[in-house]
């Protein structure tokens, strides 16, 4: 493999590229043929969303040399001098473009005083200035500095985006990754292309065959191997406490990532539970796993289990929702498994 990361490598250069954002994509490009381009843009969403590489891509569709692109990271330039510094070099001229562009990223990381700064030059910019600002921390960045901004909130993409993006990449890079270890790469992701690309280098690293295994995944993040789900979820269906807490127990035991254990359970048992009720629905979901998964899903499907009812779903989402502020997570496993049992007689 390159010693580039798959993210650099990966990143869209131009708007066509750009997956989850066409919501602004489309105001950005409409606003360059109309030539009502504003003076002051903030893009604010999660990690790894795409607000710098759509800042880039900006400023080149609007005809920037990269001499005329001047980058900072607020993280660690966050000082008024830093601000100032910007504040007297916007009154040069460009060198070889029509505007100058400052990408601010991170922004909520500035000083009171250095937001200040920065208040005065977004009032009154030369017209060759255009700033794009981006924060994954919108609730701390100034009212006065918002209202100043045109601002474009970017979607978190979802888990069938990145999926996308996994067998993509992996095709490019040549390695085979299956239906089922792409969605678990995409969970690993949470939301982020930079994290999901990142995960997915680390597993490639790592293969001798350049065909990716559910083994290799669990190596090297913690996920857990999708047999234990179906067997997890079998157990339960099979009203086998004693099975599923020993399940439980296995997964703790080999420091299997607990959120993604239950994320994954949770989605399975979903479609399990949307096949039981209208067993054509199952078309949909052919592509989302491996054609072992598949079967499994619709064997469990078909059993006559009083588990398999919407309350049973429920308590799955309660559990998603708790399970990332408790310290000992593996007990909600077990509090899930008694409850579910338990309401289900």
């Amino acid at each position: 493999m390159s010693s580039v990361s798959l993210y650099r490598k990966y990143r869209p250069s131009v708007f066509s590229e750009v997956l989850g954002q066409e919501h602004i994509v489309s105001v950005l490009e409409t606003s360059i043929k109309n030539n009502k381009v504003g003076h002051a843009y903030l893009f604010s969403g999660t990690r790894g969303t795409g607000k710098t590489s759509i800042a880039r891509i900006f400023a080149k569709e609007l005809g920037t040399a990269p001499e005329d692109i001047i980058e900072l990271d607020a993280a660690s330039n966050r000082r008024i001098d830093d601000i100032r510094e910007i504040r007297d070099g916007v009154n040069t001229l460009p060198f070889s473009s029509k505007y100058k562009v400052y990408i601010i990223d991170e922004v909520h990381m500035l000083t009171t005083e250095a937001f200040n700064a920065l208040l005065k030059t977004l009032e009154e910019p030369p017209a060759h200035v255009i700033f794009i600002l981006a924060t994954t921390e919108l609730d701390k960045v100034p009212d006065t500095i918002l209202s100043r901004c045109e601002s474009y909130r970017f979607k978190t993409p979802t888990t069938a985006t990145l999926k996308d993006v996994v067998l993509s990449v992996s095709e490019k890079e040549g390695y085979v990754v299956d239906q089922s270890t792409a969605e678990t790469i995409a969970l690993l992701g949470d939301g982020s292309f930079r994290d999901t690309l990142g995960t997915l280098q680390k597993i490639l690293v790592i293969s001798k065959d350049k065909k990716i295994d559910p083994e290799e995944v669990t190596l090297i993040t913690g996920a857990p191997n999708q047999s234990l789900i179906n067997e997890f979820l079998e157990s339960l269906i099979d009203r086998d406490q004693e099975r599923a807490l020993s399940i439980v127990k296995k997964a703790e035991n080999n420091k299997m990532n607990p959120e993604l254990f239950l994320r994954l359970s949770l989605e399975k048992f979903r479609t399990i539970l949307l096949l039981r009720i209208a067993p054509t629905t199952g078309k949909t979901f052919a592509g989302s796993y491996s054609v072992t998964d598949q079967e499994v899903l619709k064997n469990l499907s078909e059993k006559k289990s009083s588990v398999l009812v919407s309350k049973s779903l429920g308590l799955f989402l309660d559990t998603d929702e708790r399970i990332r502020k408790i310290s000992l997570p593996w007990t909600l496993f077990d509090l899930l498994v008694m409850e579910i049992l338990e309401d289900n007689k």
